[in-house]
């Protein structure tokens, strides 16, 4: 049996209007690596943001329609503890998708997700807290899923799900999580580790941290697909290549990575302030002797004090080479007072949270430097900020109105 995985693929992401296609194009590249598996596992962030645009649907679903294009080969559904539709039933009259939703994709309760979407058009499968035990000519594979949550309650929301490995079946596990220490933001520590993962799956795989690489747990494979996009912009995304995991069931498990060929290459360096302006072009024309099909992105991050480093140096440079890359230029300050605001501000554009996220992050912070309970359910006040709930949300902040679960004040 063969299983591609991949994940994060984040449909709609772009720095700028000349890397707005990146995504479909890797996202394309990676599917067609894909395409003669039996099964293909996407470990959530498909998309960029909770609600894409019409035009991201649309040439998302042409890229996940492929594997429906294709017959099966005979993998079958043994049993489920999802309430599986015919609509869903009928991916595996093809090549099946079994996907999570991810942190982009996260919604409010009661609200249908992207990835919920997706599965009502017959498109893929949706697992959150669901066993699937899947079989082919007699070899049986059981996929666990949990698709993404907060990072504050997901050891909780783990542990009560408690997914067990089914007997007489290669199982794997599925996540969106940071896991100690493979943690993709210092905002949100995790609250998963190594030492809590279950016990007993042949096989763990995690979305959400964006550079591929695989570890062994004692007998468990721990497999990272990492991103098919460029999002971070961090060090060490120029230092792995983006693709996606073939795995091979026989009596052992072959674990292959197949890099894209055609992403667009990135390259992250760090210098000083001292002859900052004459560094960085003699580093830009030595990365830009190579050929490229796609102008390649170079992030620079200058350290040292605010007032050495002149922006129209900087600004100029970006013009002189815009024909050859995409540069982007980031600065380290040295004045501590200011240094956390900056870098708190800059992680959350870096990181490419979408807009709901970033409000929640800022809003927790702020709430958290007011005093108010770290547990307390600061996406449902974002929603109430959304509607405009201004009343209610004052009436809920001072204890007049109590229709929360959690209390708002310690």
């Amino acid at each position: 049996m063969k299983i591609a995985v991949l994940s994060d693929l984040h449909f709609g992401f772009s720095y700028s209007s000349e890397l707005e296609e990146d995504t479909f194009e890797n996202a394309n590249e990676a599917m067609e690596k894909c395409i003669d598996a039996d099964l293909i596992l996407i470990a959530g962030d498909l998309f960029d943001t909770r609600i894409p645009k019409i035009s991201v649907w649309a040439k998302a679903i042409k890229i996940l329609v492929k594997p429906l294009l294709k017959e099966s080969s005979g993998l079958a559904i043994l049993n489920s503890d999802k309430e599986m539709k015919d609509i869903s039933k009928r991916c595996f009259k093809h090549i099946p998708i079994i996907a999570l939703h991810g942190t982009h994709e996260r919604r409010s309760k009661g609200e249908v997700n992207v990835i919920e979407a997706l599965e009502h058009a017959g498109i893929l499968i949706h697992l959150h807290c669901n066993t699937m035990v899947l079989e082919k000519n007699g070899e049986k594979i059981a996929i666990h899923g949990m698709s993404g949550v907060p990072e504050r309650f997901a050891k909780d929301i783990l542990f009560r799900w408690n997914p067990q490995p089914v007997k007489n079946c290669f199982n794997i596990l599925m996540l969106h999580q940071s896991v100690d220490p493979y943690v993709y933001s210092p905002l949100e520590p995790p609250t998963i580790s190594l030492s809590n993962l279950p016990k007993g799956f042949d096989m763990i795989i995690d979305g959400h941290i964006h550079s591929h690489g695989q570890e062994k747990i004692g007998d468990t494979i721990l497999l990272f697909p990492g991103s098919t996009i460029i999002t971070q912009m961090e060090k060490n995304e120029a230092r792995t290549q983006k693709g996606v995991y073939l795995i091979y069931l026989d009596e052992d498990a072959k674990v292959e990575f197949k890099p894209l060929e055609k992403n667009r290459k990135f390259f992250y360096e760090e210098m000083g302030v001292e002859n900052c302006k004459e560094t960085i072009e003699v580093r830009l024309n030595e990365i830009l002797k190579g050929n490229f099909e796609k102008k390649p992105i170079i992030k620079i991050k200058i350290k040292g004090k605010e007032l050495e480093v002149q922006e129209e140096e900087l600004r100029n440079i970006e013009m002189r080479f815009s024909d050859r890359a995409l540069i982007v230029f980031t600065k380290e300050l040295e004045k501590e007072d200011i240094m956390q605001k900056v870098e708190f501000l800059r992680s959350l554009r870096e990181e490419r949270k979408s807009v709901e996220e970033i409000g929640v992050e800022i809003l927790k912070t702020n709430l958290d430097q007011l005093g108010f309970d770290p547990f307390f359910d600061y996406e449902q006040l974002l929603d109430l900020l959304s509607e405009n709930q201004t009343e209610k949300i004052f009436n809920l902040l001072i204890g007049e109105q109590k229709t929360l679960a959690q209390s708002l004040r310690r």
